[in-house]
C-alpha cells in the first residue's frame, strides 16, 4: 500500500521485498537457486529468508541450471509458485533447452489448446 512518500532503496532490498512479501501471501511460493539459503544469494538478495521462512521453502540446488529451471517449471506445471534465482544471465542461456521443452507439454500450450499431442 502506498501512503505517497517515495522510499529510497536499493534493488537488492527491493527484490528481497517483494519475495518476502510473495512468500507471506501464499504458501506455494518458494526460492530455489545456487547458494540462495546458506550464503543468501551472490549478491545477498535472499540474505535471512532461510531463518524466516526454512529450507523447505528456500533451496538451494546443484550447479547446474539445466536441472533446476526445469525443476521450477515442473513445480509450477504442478500448482507451486516458484521462484528461480539464476546467478548471472551468462547461465540462463543453459536454461533454455528445459524452457523451451516444457512450454510445448504445458496444458496452456498451443499444441494443447488445439487437441493435439504429441506423445
Amino acid at each position: 500500500m502506498s501512503t505517497g512518500e517515495q522510499v529510497k532503496t536499493s534493488y537488492r532490498e527491493a527484490m528481497r521485498a517483494a519475495i518476502r512479501e510473495a512468500m507471506q501471501r501464499d504458501a506455494r511460493v518458494f526460492l530455489m537457486g545456487e547458494d540462495v539459503g546458506r550464503y543468501g544469494g551472490c549478491f545477498a538478495v535472499s540474505l535471512g529468508l532461510l531463518e524466516e521462512f526454512g529450507p523447505e521453502r528456500i533451496r538451494d540446488t546443484p550447479l547446474s541450471e539445466s536441472a533446476f529451471v526445469g525443476a521450477g517449471i515442473g513445480a509450477a506445471m504442478a500448482g507451486m509458485r516458484p521462484i528461480v534465482e539464476i546467478m548471472t544471465v551468462n547461465f540462463s542461456l543453459l536454461a533454455l533447452e528445459p524452457a523451451h521443452r516444457s512450454s510445448c507439454f504445458a496444458p496452456s500450450s498451443a499444441w494443447s489448446l488445439s487437441g493435439t499431442t504429441w506423445w
